[in-house]
């Protein structure tokens, strides 16, 4: 089994976790690459890491049965566009706050680790989306959360003309909507009132930001749905973004088409732990908000 790790540069606890890592995969004799710039990291630290197992970043996934991403969630969802349709899985080592995909923090990683060398471990299928524009010809969006289209730096409201597989359905009026899968059902649509969805349904849900009106309530629809919004706006410019980080400013009217991608990202999970468990612990559900 190869395993390569790569993490975000900027959390503290990277050089040592990564330092944890590499040294149990020494000793188990497993093959493993790490990101040449978390090597450099490490350099003159901690020797565990030998010139043989440096690849260039760009590089790191090809041929890897595991891919270990250190940092929050937004470093796998950074970690599943590199991936794409390779369908490596994913186990995130969360060097961060909250961590619904990042998972397991860094006391948990060795018993991780010695699991998955025992293929004591699950792989979870999550969905994709897949979204166009034509006022972005050529451009693919492909977002594990949401995506999101919304009035960019303008005051006004802008309007968003939803419709499902075909048929009308409803005119959003407020700052922007959120388009997620399950798996985005606990980032931006849950701030914006949006409900949890768990991982394995097969839904889509839409939710407006601040809507206008106390009507514009949030819709589920199937994951086989095409989803079309039609935003007009008085305002210059419409912003569409997939998982917060791929962007494009356009000019309205636009037109956005989402719809399933034809791939999944694959995540690694603990057989000892449920979905439920983990929103038990992220969410404090059943904790007494007065007591320390």
């Amino acid at each position: 089994m190869r395993f390569a790790i790569i993490g975000n540069l900027e959390k503290p606890g990277l050089r040592r976790a990564v330092g944890l890592l590499t040294r149990q995969l020494n000793r188990s004799g497993m093959d493993y690459v790490v990101d040449s710039r978390i090597a450099q990291l490490l350099a003159g630290v901690d020797e565990s890491v030998g010139p043989g197992h440096v690849c260039a970043a760009e590089h790191c996934i090809d041929g890897a049965d595991v891919l270990v991403a250190f940092g929050g969630d937004g470093t796998i969802l950074a970690a599943a566009r590199e991936v794409g349709k390779r369908g490596t899985p994913i186990l995130g080592i969360n060097l961060g706050k909250l961590g619904f995909l990042a998972e397991v923090a860094p006391e948990e990683m060795k018993e991780a680790i010695d699991d998955i060398l025992a293929s004591k471990y699950r792989v979870e299928e999550r969905l994709v989306l897949f979204a166009t524009s034509p006022s972005a010809p050529g451009r693919e969006f492909h977002a594990v959360n949401d995506i999101v289209i919304d009035k960019s730096r303008s005051s006004r409201v802008i309007d968003m003309e939803t419709h499902i597989d075909g048929d009308y359905a409803v005119t959003y009026r407020g700052d922007g909507l959120i388009i997620s899968t399950p798996t985005g059902s606990t980032a931006y649509a849950l701030s914006n009132g949006g409900p949890i969805v768990t991982p394995a349904s097969g839904v889509f849900g839409i939710t407006p930001i601040s809507p206008h009106t106390l009507s514009g309530r949030p819709l589920i629809v199937p994951d086989t749905s095409t989803i079309k919004v039609i935003a007009h706006s008085d305002g210059d410019e419409v912003l569409v973004s997939a998982d917060g980080q791929m962007e494009a400013l356009l000019r309205p009217p636009i037109e956005v088409t989402v719809r399933r991608a034809a791939y999944t990202v694959r995540l690694v999970k603990r057989t000892d732990r449920t979905y439920f468990d983990v929103l038990r612990a992220k969410l404090h559900w059943g904790r007494n908000p007065r007591s320390r």
